[in-house]
């Protein structure tokens, strides 16, 4: 007794005998009760699993535990904060799925699972909140197959949260504003399970999930450099709004950033053409959205805002006891305006503008000098029945902040931009173009090939020169930081923006100027 004497139970391996059989016997018994606990334990002699656990070094096992993580399934706790498709996925993929558990083995977290954690760990790095993903740390353990079954739900239910943040943002922009028209392409959550479960690099594949654009990638180093919170903030927020972008932005696009007053003409990842552009005040924002230019009208006819015509013309037209006659025609003559009903153009003196009803008729402005279209009008149907059209009120573009008037925006130089895209789609010359513009009859133009518009509110871009750009936020989007209910229930209607209180000046329907 006093010094420990070497006992062999096997070639070449010792056992070290302690002096006190009662901390022997415990220690044994701890040992014992650990290996219960791993599937199978009961099948086997509790002996014969103690020689081999003193033989060598415990190899993980696979988690057969399929039948478990059904039931937990539906813990509430579990589902607590995950996206209604997100559960359904899991669900759906569980139900299906009859092997080992993925994230999991006998001896904890898998590799798999640690390199899924370690890039959960890292989403920081990519302008996300790691804390959003409710996770266990690497080394946990869980010996109980009920632990066991929800680490398992927990790991896939987060690997999901991470995808949709990662593509399409943990908000729907619309919530935010009622400015966002962008419904993000989010990868469907039983594809990401599907293919995550086989990947040999999950790590790899959620990092993957984040977007392509060069300009995401810029702002991802920059924030990685960034000194201050209020910096990488607002790198965060723009970060954001390059994940509701479309995936693929098109070979040839129009792009009009609404904070840089800017709209460029990009071919194959290279600025093409670059124009100033006047876009909507604060109280009739220009809308973000995504859609494909299909149509250029030179010299536009315009049909007029009915809200206009109350506001602009009815007063003039009532001013001759209540039948149209006398001085009120000039108003009309002076907006080379024809009275339409049901596509049909009618008498104006035939009608009692004291008791008509304005909404079975439309106004159409004839093109010329006094239409606020201008020369060019560009179309690219959308939701909001917006777009893109030259203006005759010049000294709007001559700002250095341009943002005023209706939602539309305005371009300068609408002939040398309808040039550029008729050259990429329909193979027009410059002069071709010229001499539909200068013709002064309305023709409208399809494209052989639609030309992607894309309106974007990015109030940072990092430049060739990797020089970090700020521009206003000119709508306060960078200051939202909780979702707007009522954006959220109450979606835009087309045309139901305020307009400003303006009364005609310059030759012009200006109270309507876009």
């Amino acid at each position: 007794m006093g010094d420990e004497q070497p006992e062999t139970a096997a070639p070449g391996i010792e056992i070290k005998i302690d002096d006190n059989p009662a901390a022997l016997a415990a220690s044994e018994a701890q040992e014992a009760e650990s290996v219960a606990m791993l599937p199978g334990a009961a099948d086997e002699p509790v002996q014969e699993e103690e020689e081999e656990a003193m033989a060598e070094p415990a190899v993980p096992q696979e988690l057969l535990i399929i039948e478990t993580i059904r039931e937990k399934l539906s813990d509430p706790v579990l589902r607590q904060g995950a996206h209604p498709d997100d559960i359904a996925a899991v669900e759906a993929f569980y139900t299906a799925h009859s092997g080992p558990a993925l994230w999991l083995t006998s001896a904890g977290i898998s590799p798999g699972g640690q390199a899924v954690l370690g890039e959960m760990g890292r989403a920081g790095e990519w302008g996300l909140d790691p804390s959003l993903f409710r996770v266990p740390p690497a080394s946990y353990q869980p010996t109980l197959t009920d632990d066991q079954a929800a680490t398992e739900i927990a790991i896939s239910l987060a690997i999901l949260k991470y995808a949709r943040a990662a593509r399409g943002g943990l908000v729907e922009p619309s919530a935010l504003s009622k400015i966002y028209d962008q419904s993000p392409t989010v990868r469907p959550p039983k594809t990401v399970l599907t293919e995550i479960s086989t990947a040999s690099a999950p790590d790899t594949y959620l990092a993957d999930l984040h977007p392509k654009h060069e300009q995401f990638t810029r702002l991802r180093q920059a924030l990685l450099k960034a000194q201050t919170e209020a910096d990488k903030g607002r790198l965060k927020v723009n970060m954001d709004r390059w994940r509701w972008m479309p995936e693929t932005l098109g070979e040839t696009y129009v792009w009009l950033n609404i904070p840089e007053f800017m709209l460029h003409v990009v071919k194959d990842g290279k600025t093409a053409a670059s124009e100033k552009v006047v876009v909507g005040s604060s109280s009739s924002p220009t809308p973000v959205l995504s859609a494909d230019m299909t149509e250029i009208v030179f010299n536009p006819e315009r049909v007029v805002p009915l809200s206009v015509i109350r506001r602009d013309v009815l007063p003039k037209l009532r001013e001759s006891g209540g039948l149209f006659g006398g001085g009120a025609t000039s108003i009309l003559e002076q907006y080379q305006l024809t009275v339409n009903n049901r596509g049909r153009a009618i008498d104006p003196s035939k009608i009692d503008w004291d008791t008509v009803d304005l909404s079975k008729l439309t106004f159409v402005q004839a093109p010329g000098p006094t239409n606020i279209l201008g020369k060019v009008q560009f179309l690219y149907p959308n939701d909001r029945d917006i777009y893109l059209h030259d203006t005759i009120i010049r000294s709007q573009l001559t700002r250095a902040v341009r943002a005023e008037g209706q939602s539309e925006p305005r371009v300068a130089n609408p002939e040398k931009l309808a040039a550029v895209l008729l050259a990429e789609s329909n193979g027009w010359s410059t002069a071709k173009a010229g001499q539909a513009a200068a013709g002064g009859k309305k023709t409208a133009v399809k494209l052989d090939k639609p030309i992607p518009v894309h309106m974007t509110y990015f109030t940072v871009l990092v430049d060739d020169q990797e020089e970090v750009r700020t521009f206003g936020d000119v709508y306060k989007l960078d200051e939202i930081e909780e979702p707007d209910d009522a954006a959220a229930v109450s979606p835009p209607v087309a045309g139901s923006a305020p307009i400003p209180a303006r009364k005609p000046g310059n030759g012009s329907l200006a109270a309507s100027a876009p």
